[in-house]
C-alpha cells in the first residue's frame, strides 16, 4: 500500500501517477481519477464559496453515485466534519440527525442529481480538521450517537483491511454497500481508492445486475449473498471474473454461506466490525478460507480481550469518541483505550467466533441463550430467507420469539418450522413462539431492526 496521511491524500495521489486509471464506474460514466480529482477541487471550491468553514459539519444524504464521493472527499479537503447519511432514511431520522449536529448545510446527492441547503448561520464550526466522518449509528437499540472517526482511524483501517484483502490496482470492485455506512465508506470504498482500484458503484441491490458486472471483489451482507445464490441456482448462472467474495455487516449463518460457495463457486470469507472501530476488527485471510463461519483473525495492530466472554478492542481504529457525549464515549472507552464491544465472543481454532451480542443474551430458565445460535439455525431451513430472535421477559424468565421472513415460492407454517428446530435445539433453547412477517424491519445497512421486533413482541 501507499503512504498517504489523510483521506484527502488519496485521490490526488493516484491522479498524478495514474490519471487515465479508472476510479469510479457508475450507470452514465466512468471517472478517470484525474477527473475525480478535478471533481472533487469543483466540489471544495463550491461550499468554501457557500460559506461553508472548517470545522463546520455538513451533511450528506446520499445514495452510492460519484457526486457523493467527490463531496465526501472535498468536505475532507477543507476540513469540514462530514455527515454522510443513508437517502433512504426517513425524514423524520435525517432531521434528528440534524438537530442533534447542527449542521452548517445539508447537501443530497443522488445519481439523479445534487440539491443544496441553504446556510445554517447558527452552526459553530468546531476547533480542529481530525474528523473525517461523522457516522451517526442505526439507532437500533435507542436514538443515534454521533461517532467521530478521524482520518487516523479511517486510513488505518483502510490500508489494513485493503492489505487483508490483497487490493490492487487491477481490481474492480462492487460498491453497493453504502457509502453512508461505515462499511461502506471505509472497506469498500476507501480501501479500493487507497489500492488504486476501479469502484463500481450501484445505488440499490441487484442480483441480475450484481452477478452481469465486471468486478473482481465483492463486499457485502449475508442477505445479499442469500438473494445472490437463490438467483444464481434459479438461473443456472455464475459469475466470471470474481476472486474474492466477503461477508460483512451481520452475522453469517452456514446456511448461507454453503449456498452462496455452492452458487458463486469459490469461498465466502468473513469478517467483523463495529462503527465505532472505523469498522474492521478481523478478516478470515485468504490463504487460509474457513470451513465455518468464524470471523478470522485480528488485523495487524488490533489488540483484544475477553472479559467476562465480552470482547474488548483497542485499535488505531476506535473513535474519537460520541459526538457530544462525552459521558456515553466514557462508558465505552476506558482510560486504556479498550473499547466495549458488548459482543460475546470466543477465540479457537485459530479464529475469533462471535456467540451474540452481551445484551441481547436471552435467560430461560437459568440457561444463557444466545439469538444467533438459533437464528443459524432456523436459516438452514430451505423455507426460510432470514429469522430474527429475541427475547421477552415473562413469569421471572424470558421466552423466546422467532420472527421469519419465508423464501419467496414457499408458505413454512409455525408448527412446522417449531418442529424443525426442535430437532436441533435443546429444549431451553427452542423458540417459544414463532411468528411469520411479509417483511423483515431493515435498516438502510441491511440490519434486521430488533427495536422493531421489541414493538411487535408487546403485542
Amino acid at each position: 500500500m501507499t503512504v498517504m496521511d489523510f483521506i484527502s491524500d488519496i485521490v490526488p495521489y493516484w491522479a498524478e501517477r495514474t490519471p487515465d486509471r479508472i476510479a469510479l464506474r457508475e450507470a452514465s460514466r466512468n471517472w478517470t481519477y484525474r477527473e475525480l480529482n478535478a471533481a472533487i477541487s469543483d466540489a471544495a471550491a463550491q461550499l468554501t464559496a457557500s460559506g461553508v468553514r472548517s470545522g463546520d459539519r455538513v451533511m450528506l444524504v446520499c445514495e452510492n453515485c460519484a457526486a457523493a464521493v467527490a463531496l465526501y472527499f472535498a468536505c475532507t479537503v477543507i476540513g469540514v466534519w462530514p455527515i454522510v447519511v443513508n437517502a433512504r432514511m426517513t425524514d423524520r431520522e435525517i432531521e434528528e440527525i440534524h438537530a442533534h449536529s447542527g449542521a452548517r448545510m445539508v447537501i443530497h446527492a443522488k445519481p439523479s442529481g445534487v440539491a443544496f441547503s441553504t446556510v445554517n448561520e447558527d452552526c459553530e464550526p468546531e476547533a480542529g480538521r481530525d474528523i473525517a466522518a461523522l457516522i451517526y449509528t442505526s439507532g437500533t437499540t435507542g436514538k443515534p450517537k454521533g461517532v467521530m472517526l478521524t482520518h487516523a482511524n479511517l486510513m488505518f483501517v483502510a490500508r489494513a483491511s485493503g492489505e487483508a484483502r490483497a487490493l490492487s490496482p487491477d481490481d474492480r470492485v462492487y460498491a453497493v454497500l453504502p457509502v453512508s455506512h461505515i462499511l461502506g465508506l471505509t472497506g469498500v470504498l476507501l480501501g479500493s481508492l487507497l489500492a488504486g482500484a476501479c469502484v463500481h458503484l450501484a445505488s440499490r441491490f441487484d442480483p441480475a445486475a450484481a452477478l452481469s458486472a465486471d468486478i473482481s471483489v465483492m463486499i457485502g451482507t449475508p442477505t445479499m449473498y442469500a438473494m445472490l445464490a437463490e438467483y444464481a441456482q434459479r438461473k443456472g448462472t455464475k459469475p466470471r471474473g470474481l476472486r474474492l467474495i466477503s461477508s460483512a455487516g451481520a452475522p453469517l449463518d452456514a446456511a448461507t454461506k454453503a449456498a452462496a460457495e455452492a452458487a458463486l463457486g469459490q469461498t465466502l470469507h468473513n469478517g467483523y466490525g463495529i462503527t465505532e472501530c472505523g469498522p474492521t476488527i478481523t478478516l478470515t485471510p485468504l490463504a487460509a478460507p474457513r470451513g465455518d463461519c468464524g470471523i478470522g483473525r485480528l488485523l495487524p495492530g488490533v489488540e483484544a480481550k475477553l472479559v467476562a466472554d465480552e470482547l474488548y478492542v483497542r485499535s488505531p481504529g476506535v473513535m474519537k469518541g460520541y459526538y457530544k457525549s462525552p459521558e456515553e464515549t466514557a462508558a465505552a472507552i476506558d482510560a486504556e483505550g479498550w473499547y466495549r464491544t458488548g459482543d460475546l465472543a470466543r477465540f479457537e481454532n485459530d479464529s475469533w467466533f462471535i456467540s451474540g451480542r452481551a445484551k441481547e443474551m436471552i435467560i430461560r430458565f437459568g440457561f444463557n441463550v444466545y439469538p444467533a445460535e438459533i437464528e443459524g439455525v432456523l436459516n438452514a431451513h430451505p423455507s426460510v430467507a432470514r429469522s430474527a430472535v429475541i427475547g421477552r421477559v415473562k413469569d421471572g424468565t424470558e421466552d423466546i420469539l422467532a420472527f421469519i421472513h419465508a423464501a419467496p415460492g414457499t408458505a413454512p407454517t409455525s408448527a412446522e418450522l417449531a418442529a424443525y428446530a426442535a430437532a436441533q435445539l435443546a429444549p431451553y433453547k427452542r423458540p417459544t413462539e414463532i411468528r411469520l412477517l411479509a417483511e423483515m424491519p431493515m435498516s438502510p445497512a441491511g440490519k434486521i431492526l430488533k427495536s422493531e421486533l421489541r414493538a411487535l413482541a408487546a403485542i
